[in-house]
């Protein structure tokens, strides 16, 4: 006799929580359950008592093998959510955390305090999927967003959701940082660049040994691209103009340190939902005492 829908997920919860917390794995089966049967959630509720048959019980199976194996539920679905949009993603991309919503968040906070009436020029160096700058455009209309990474793969994926979610507000450049843009000064320039130490082992565990390394390390401190970017970033911002940067939860203090010995004002940091120090910001320039 053929089992229920309930059955199987009960069954793939089983095996994932040899590799995840309960919580996740039973969120992680219904999403793989509602990829193969190309349903939604209130479906899958719906139809808990359904046979669920031999075809797509052994298409669930290879899912279910795929993920037991380590591989990222983002790449076996092909999106990830963030900050209200779908994503594509692929190996060629940083996938998208929560973590990072934090960063849109002050970015947007910066943006809405900008006078209407004309567009706010934003940059995103490290797009990757588009994630930041994409989230932006949506939420900041008044926003002009460039787009930047140094990877034709990524940059090409961030093309593709941009023209998939319908934005239009944004453009997408080919470039190592700032190396071919055109001196063209930016109200807001927001980062998520790599920042793990190049001999952290926890590149070798969990989704990041499955994506590009470029996107996760940066030099013995992990800093290096911070560093870069601090350093170039004042020939590119306007005046009063905020650099945003996420980071380590244990870097908060050095880019602090970073930002003030480059001239920036207003420096502060910010904690995501783990409250962990994760954003910091400064404006430019250094304000010049009377």
């Amino acid at each position: 006799m053929l089992p229920t829908i309930r059955a199987c997920l009960d069954a793939a919860k089983i095996q994932l929580m040899q590799t995840i917390p309960a919580d996740e794995a039973s969120i992680e089966a219904r999403m793989l359950l509602m990829e193969v049967l190309k349903v939604n959630h209130a479906w899958l509720l719906g139809h808990a008592l359904d046979l669920l048959d031999t075809q797509k019980q052994a298409d669930f199976k290879v899912l279910i093998d795929r993920r037991l194996k380590g591989e990222p539920i983002a790449h076996i679905l092909g999106y990830r959510e963030f900050f209200g949009l779908a994503l594509r993603v692929t190996p060629d991309t940083l996938i998208p955390r929560p973590d990072t919503e934090t960063l849109v968040e002050a970015a947007l906070e910066k943006i809405n305090q900008h006078a209407r009436g004309k567009p706010l020029e934003v940059l995103d160096l490290g797009t990757g999927t588009g994630a930041i700058a994409l989230a932006l455009a949506k939420h900041g209309p008044d926003c002009q967003v460039t787009a930047v990474d140094a990877s034709e793969a990524a940059l090409a994926v961030a093309k593709d959701n941009a023209y998939a979610l319908g934005i239009e507000n944004t453009q997408f450049v080919l470039s190592d940082w700032f190396s071919t843009l055109a001196p063209k000064p930016y109200h807001v320039i927001v980062s998520n660049p790599p920042y793990i130490e190049a001999d952290d082992p926890h590149l070798q565990q969990g989704d990041l040994r499955f994506e590009p390394l470029s996107a996760l390390a940066s030099g013995a401190d992990g800093l290096q691209a911070i560093r870069q970017i601090i350093a170039q970033a004042p020939s590119y911002l306007t005046e009063n103009g905020w650099l945003m940067l996420e980071h380590g939860y244990n870097q908060a203090d050095a880019v602090q340190s970073l930002l003030k010995a480059q001239g920036f004002a207003e420096i502060a940091t910010m904690h995501d939902l783990g409250n962990q120090p994760r954003v910091t910001s400064g404006k430019w320039p250094l304000a010049k005492p009377v």
